[in-house]
């Protein structure tokens, strides 16, 4: 049973061929070439022609590989993201020095910190927050979508009540709260938890929390594509048949849901960076020691005046990246449909 329609393209023959080339010298008819793609192939097809895409995927796998290489960058610079250098800081708190060979963005006022180090580590636990919630938020919202839009009945309704309880509450105070409840259930005193407990502790929070929150509207999403798509023919000819559930669910309706959840999960991937900056700048994400755009961001709003660049590369870092894949997703939106010429 074919899953997803297959479009056959024609070889094409130039303008003003005469009748005797569509023949062969024996007189049969010549055998014209086809090719068979997919509506994902022809959407990868165009994706890979739009140049501004290719762009910002570019600039995606840059800051990957900030977030990878971070260790060996540090290394090539010869710092590390704790060493104090008090030396060069003078009385007031600020740095005595600006770009060296030795620190090539400077160094941080007060503590003295390489900032090369702390914005290249820095990269990381945006980019591990928001991939990893994108990854979950995209498998629960995705089997609860299907649950509910093929089901139907008492698991529509109940799914569905889930979805809107959880859209109506207020994550900030979830986000607020998740982290001493955490502690408590591993069995530490939220009071008395040491540095490291409690940066477990948030990190753990922040990706519980904004994954909670994040695959209602996905849910949703994807059960209005399910309605639709359940009284199509091949899924009447699955129930006609006797496909198990099971295979219905994954082997025909998946399949012609992948240009939702891909759109989808491009779109909510600059989303969760930015929840993560957010909320570490606000003071209920992650903490020190640990290296965090937001938590710099957060540090240097006493400092933007004396010290611009302190301020000023973790918000480029994080502006550049959100719109980079923001129009990446747009991108990808309009090359999965087919009513969108670019």
């Amino acid at each position: 049973m074919t899953v997803e329609p297959l479009i056959e393209e024609a070889a094409v023959e130039p303008k003003g061929a005469s009748i005797d080339a569509m023949t062969a010298p024996t007189g049969e008819p010549k055998k014209v070439e086809t090719r068979h793609k997919s509506p994902t192939q022809i959407a990868l097809a165009r994706l890979r022609k739009d140049r501004l895409a290719m762009v910002c995927l570019g600039i995606f796998i840059f800051f990957i590989l900030i977030a990878v290489f971070a260790p060996l960058l540090a290394k090539l610079e010869g710092q590390d993201t704790t060493t104090l250098h008090q030396d060069l800081i003078d009385e007031y708190g600020f740095p005595t020095i600006s770009f060296t060979s030795e620190h090539w963005f400077g160094i941080e006022p007060r503590l003295g910190r390489d900032l090369f180090a702390r914005f290249v580590y820095g990269a990381r636990p945006s980019l591990i927050v928001a991939i990893t919630v994108t990854a979950i938020t995209a498998v629960v919202g995705v089997c609860m979508g299907l649950l509910s839009g093929f089901l139907g009945g008492w698991i529509d309704r109940v799914i569905s009540w889930v979805v809107d309880f959880v859209l109506s509450l207020p994550y900030l105070l979830f986000a607020i709260a998740a982290p001493a409840v955490i502690l408590s259930i591993m069995g530490d005193n939220p009071t008395e938890a040491d540095v490291s407990q409690v940066t477990r502790s948030r990190f753990l929070a922040l990706i519980l929390v904004l994954s909670f929150f994040g695959w209602a509207s996905l849910a949703r999403l994807i059960r209005g594509e399910v309605l639709s798509l359940r009284e199509r023919e091949f899924i009447a000819a699955a129930k006609v048949l006797g496909v198990p559930t099971r295979k219905v669910l994954f082997k025909e309706l998946l399949p012609n849901l992948v240009a939702p959840i891909i759109i989808a999960t491009s779109l909510a991937l600059p989303t969760y960076i930015v929840a993560e900056a957010g909320l570490t700048f606000l003071g209920v994400g992650l903490v020190e020691p640990t290296p965090s755009w937001g938590l710099t961001i957060s540090n240097a709003t006493t400092y933007y005046r004396a010290d611009p660049l302190y301020l000023w590369l973790p918000v480029l870092a994080i502006s550049i990246l959100v719109l980079a894949l923001s129009l990446l997703g747009d991108s990808i939106r309009d090359a999965f449909d087919p009513r969108t010429r670019r």
